[in-house]
């Protein structure tokens, strides 16, 4: 059974993420791993974290959704938790996938403002309105709730409210669009440490383009784990977030930088994103390993074709098949605002803002390797 565990906490870890651009909701983790009803297990486990982002995936309609979860330091080490849970927690902050801070206090609110972002908790929405009056807006607060077939997801306002499309409030788009720097060893923002340690080159640091919003303590950027005052070091490189849209289900965003074009097809070499797991047979033999390569220069969203069968581009999001233009080996083509790149019949990429719902119902699990042993309820 730790096997299996260990199985759903890898897949949990791979929907978490610091990166503003592509967060959907933002959580206390120390409150998510307590809600024993659930359950009724005992009273912390990591796996009611997977049972949340199951419950937010099915709420905006849409698979492998990205969570910004805020860890207080004390659970790094809290007894209620499993030996195993507890390594977990520690690798996901040294990775850097998880947000570390001394206390949670204001931050979860302070990240959900500066990125326009729901937060999933049980605290009533009054509570917090006096400082944040945004909270009071339909979907912006909501409490994760036993469901039949588990656990779902409910606006305090609002009731039945889809969650707001993302979008910075004007001081988190000025904080957005600078890189900023720690004098500490920190993976959030680099810096600090002996350069010339010899686990130097092993110190994992998440990058400028992905990296997550400073607090502010009294105005002032400042790292939400060490406390320190923040250089700035420079604007940060604009980016676009694409989604993978597969037969009307959006599968995977991902971010395209001025420092990092990306790669998509059936799986890309070196990395990219890899769409066979969602393909079916006809798909996977028309959809070159690395198909249609992005690129963004000069606030110019790019799409080069660099599969043997072609890439189509779909103006403005047309259906009709005489509007369709194909790139042909090495051919690059500017995207418009609402264009859409087809790979194969019903296998499209675009701007993630063009999908308002992924289509999908009933979103793949990442609990789909837990042990039932684990999840079964106490009969009362």
């Amino acid at each position: 059974m730790r096997f299996e565990v260990s199985k759903v906490l890898d897949a949990i870890e791979r929907q978490l993420t610091t990166d503003p651009a592509l967060a959907r909701a933002v959580i206390d983790l120390a409150e998510i791993v307590r809600y024993a009803d659930f359950d009724g297990g005992r009273p912390a486990s990591m796996l009611r974290l997977g049972l949340v982002i199951d419950a937010l995936s099915r709420h905006v309609a849409e698979e492998n959704v990205p969570v910004y979860a805020v860890v207080p330091r004390g659970l790094l080490s809290d007894a209620d938790l499993t030996s195993n849970e507890r390594m977990v927690v520690r690798r996901w902050a040294d990775d850097g996938v998880v947000e570390v801070v001394p206390q949670v206090d204001n931050r979860v609110l302070e990240v959900a403002e500066l990125l326009g972002l729901p937060v999933i908790t049980r605290t009533r929405a009054e509570r917090f309105a006096d400082r944040h009056p945004w909270v009071q807006e339909p979907g912006r607060i909501l409490a994760a709730v036993p469901g039949q077939g588990g656990p779902v997801l409910t606006a305090r306002v609002g009731h039945g409210a889809p969650a707001p499309v993302a979008e910075p409030s004007p001081l988190g788009r000025k904080l957005l669009s600078r890189v900023w720097g720690c004098p500490e060893t920190c993976t959030a923002y680099g810096g600090g440490g002996d350069p010339d340690s010899p686990f130097a080159d092993m110190r994992k640091t998440t990058s400028p383009v992905s990296q997550p919003p400073p607090a502010l303590r009294a105005g002032v950027p400042t790292c939400p784990r060490h406390g320190t005052r923040l250089r700035d070091a420079g604007p940060r490189p604009p980016v676009e977030v694409l989604s993978v849209r597969i037969d009307g289900v959006v599968r995977q965003r991902f971010v395209v930088s001025t420092e990092t074009p990306v790669v998509v097809g059936r799986a890309p070499e070196g990395g990219g994103v890899m769409l066979g797991q969602w393909l079916t047979d006809d798909a996977r033999k028309w959809i070159s390993r690395g198909h249609v390569r992005f690129a963004l220069r000069g606030g110019e969203l790019s799409a080069q074709d660099v599969s043997t069968n072609g890439t189509g581009i779909r103006p403005g999001g047309s259906p009709d098949d005489d509007d369709r233009i194909t790139l042909n080996r090495d051919e690059t083509r500017a995207l418009g605002p609402n264009d859409v790149v087809e790979l194969y019949a019903q296998v499209h990429v675009g701007r993630a803002k063009l999908w308002a719902t992924g289509g999908v119902v009933q979103p793949h699990s990442v609990m789909a390797e837990a042990p039932t042993m684990a999840m079964r309820r106490f009969e009362r």
